[in-house]
């Protein structure tokens, strides 16, 4: 969904985005066991969990033992992906509605990843283990993170570089099959927002978590101790306010100064030039090299912890695997809070701060964070919004302090416009527990998330360690808890009780009122006795509480591609600009081409690619069996593929495939390419006027050397 820009249009793609899934079973009690999956989308959905749900029921009995209860849909949370596929109407408007195509894209490809771990169940051991990420993360909003009480936050407070305001851990899961002990994958966590790449970036990756994932997975090919499709998943944790940007918000308006520290603004009073810092902000690119150093800031450590691991492994330990899901309606939810005073949730609603967006990601118009509100900005802005929807005075003493600029969560029509009806989740193996969380929580609410259920998930390990071993103490008695998502669907922030007083971005985002933390700490207590040993069932889903899933009533006003067509005397996979195939080129040096094309959206070629580059093999003994073969294709950092529709009415498009050989290291030169021959290759689809008929063409450029 990019950055909710209607402008931000797709071009293109520089890494396709992946499904990654993990499935954790005991081998004693099969029905025992959870999915894991890590989408490289902005987070989870209501309406693309349905649809998993619902196509692996379709798969027949063998997959009737996933459900509800045990599959989590996380997202990384990248900001370089495509919109329109999310279920509820406000995340749908920016994105002119919803996106059936690339809704089922996401459906198809979490569950083809679900079928191709569950073909691979066998048994294994899971080994845990932390690491320290340093230079990949900073906080967004350090105004509101200090209000927090000073004991608390002395307690993460270990240096200047590791000053508590973000978490610095990286948690994984490393998985290794017991039949030859080769390592099939790793699961890690680690908090920073998928938003390195910039509001301005109109193709797709996966952000820094796709970098380092794609970075994982190329660094164990052809590695003796690693499985041929090893997979390497990284996702979020509680980032709600952690920037990749780690130079700080500055404002780009020449003054050279830095954003004001309350409110995110500059000299003119206005969010709009203020803007975070990559490492590499210098190069205008979009932010992609700030996005492929974040990445390898989260790679490198999380490789040397897997090598730590293999020799030196921390079992995760004990028969148990549990899993639990509900339902909430978070609308009107009282509850008794831990000092026993009673407190409420509200429907959800969204504060003028919401408007003015983060340091990632400006606003627009007069909106500012922290003290924006009806009457800091136009009055338009207030006719707006009693023209969608008034909130009522209760609604507003809920929500309070909020000043309340969408009251999305009792706007109906067409159809829901945010949920009120949450995921609460959580999965356990062994003494790991893992807090799936449908919101972006914040970093000292995370903490206190996690905190409360690591200290009952205490009491329930001792009591499982006595009953199975006959005495507890040691290293299993000590739980690990990991928070993950955006999951299951997507609902906005949670901050804690003080940082929602500062009604920032993140607080004005938090849906549910001042109690929104507390309510999510409440409900994920009192399902947790599930994740016993001597828990036989999941809690049972009552019917009336499903939220609604409106994947088959989104209002769409997306244009359908008419047609394609060459221009005159050309014909579809022409190259219209070639490679100098008449000098050699250097390795560092950028290498492109641009063919007659058409709209990649005729077919989104799941499981292929796009664009490739091609190296000559050629055979000493006998050249007529020399072969080109693919080095790259469109998973590849370095390979960009990029679309340009030329004349809508004729139906003409330009494709460039662009190659920056910079981009290899020394290793992946030595080892994948080399000086040799090469080519650029363009996959395309084609659409016809009369009949929509899709017609596949290939596109070649002239062969060039590369040392």
């Amino acid at each position: 969904m990019g950055y909710a820009d209607p402008k931000q249009l797709g071009t293109g793609l520089r890494q396709r985005l992946y499904s990654r899934a993990f499935i954790v079973g005991n081998i004693e009690r099969p029905q025992d066991r959870f999915v894991y999956l890590v989408l490289d989308t902005q987070s989870g959905d209501t309406a693309v969990r349905y649809g998993i749900i619902q196509t692996l029921k379709e798969l027949g009995p063998e997959y009737a033992v996933y459900g509800h209860h045990n599959i989590a849909v996380t997202g990384t949370h990248s900001h370089a992906g495509p919109g329109g596929w999310l279920n509820y109407l406000l995340p749908q408007i920016t994105s002119k509605g919803f996106d059936r195509q690339g809704y089922q894209a996401i459906v198809d490809g979490a569950v083809l990843s679900i079928r191709k771990a569950h073909e691979s169940l066998q048994p294994g051991y899971l080994s845990a283990g932390t690491t320290k990420v340093l230079g990949a993360n900073i906080n967004r909003s350090l105004f509101s993170y200090l209000a927090n009480p000073e004991a608390e936050r002395m307690k993460y407070f270990k240096s200047k570089e590791e000053d508590g305001s973000v978490e610095k851990d990286l948690t994984m899961l490393k998985f290794q099959r017991a039949s030859d002990g080769k390592n099939i994958g790793v699961l890690t966590w680690f908090p920073v927002h998928g938003t390195s790449m910039l509001g301005n970036n109109t193709v797709v990756t996966g952000d820094n978590k796709g970098v380092a994932a794609w970075l994982f997975e190329k660094s164990v090919r052809g590695d003796s101790s690693a499985a041929e499709d090893f997979v390497a998943g990284f996702s979020q944790a509680n980032m709600g306010d952690v920037s990749p940007n780690v130079l700080g918000a500055w404002c780009e308006d020449q003054s050279g100064l830095q954003c004001s520290f309350k409110n995110s603004t500059c000299s003119n009073g206005k969010s709009q030039a203020c803007h975070g810092r990559g490492p590499a902000f210098r190069v205008h690119d979009d932010g992609a090299s700030s996005c492929f150093e974040i990445g390898r800031r989260q790679f490198e450590p999380a490789k040397q912890l897997y090598d730590h691991l293999i020799n030196n492994p921390s079992p995760v330990r004990g028969p148990w695997v549990k899993a639990f899901h509900t339902f909430h309606d978070m609308s009107n939810f009282t509850f008794v809070l831990p000092d026993g005073r009673s407190a409420r949730t509200c429907p959800a609603a969204l504060g003028y701060p919401f408007a003015a967006g983060t340091t990632d990601g400006p606003g627009a118009f007069d909106f500012t964070q922290h003290n924006g509100n009806e009457n800091t900005t136009m009055p338009i802005w207030k006719v707006v919004r009693y023209f969608i929807k008034a909130p009522g005075e209760e609604q507003k003493a809920c929500q309070h302090p909020k000043p309340i600029l969408l009251d999305v969560g009792e706007i109906l029509r067409p159809y829901e416009w945010s949920p009120n009806i949450v995921d609460v989740q959580a999965f356990r193996v062994g003494q790991f527990a893992i807090v799936v969380s449908p919101g972006e929580a914040t970093t000292m609410a995370g903490r206190r998330w996690k905190e409360a259920v690591g200290k009952s998930f205490k009491t329930i390990l001792d009591q499982d360690m006595r009953q199975t071993y006959g005495y507890t103490g040691g290293p299993l008695s000590n739980p690990i808890v990991v928070l993950g998502g955006p999951a299951n669907t997507y609902t906005h922030y949670i901050t804690t009780k003080e940082e929602y007083q500062i009604q920032r971005y993140e607080g004005a985002s938090t849906l549910y009122g001042p109690h929104t933390l507390n309510a999510y700490i409440n409900v994920t207590l009192s399902f947790l006795p599930y994740l016993s040993s001597e828990s036989t069932s999941p809690p049972v889903h009552d019917e009336k509480s499903f939220p609604p899933d409106n994947s088959n009533r989104s209002l769409s006003f997306i244009p359908a591609v008419v047609r394609d067509a060459p221009p005159l005397f050309k014909s579809f996979g022409d190259v219209l600009v070639d490679v100098d195939s008449t000098r050699g080129y250097h390795r560092g040096d950028t290498i492109r081409a641009v063919f007659v094309g058409a709209n990649p959206r005729n077919n989104l070629r799941l499981e292929g690619t796009y664009a490739a580059v091609e190296k000559l093999f050629v055979d000493q003994v006998n050249p007529q069996k020399s072969e080109w073969r693919t080095v790259r294709n469109d998973e590849d950092w370095s390979l960009i593929y990029s679309w340009k529709r030329k004349n809508s009415v004729m139906g003409t498009s330009e494709v460039e495939i662009t190659w920056e050989t910079g981009e290899e290291t020394d290793e992946w030169w030595d080892k994948e390419l080399g000086p040799g021959v090469y080519r650029l290759k363009y996959y395309g689809d084609s659409k016809s006027l009369f009949g929509g008929k899709i017609l596949e063409f290939e596109g070649v450029s002239g062969a060039f050397t590369l040392v």
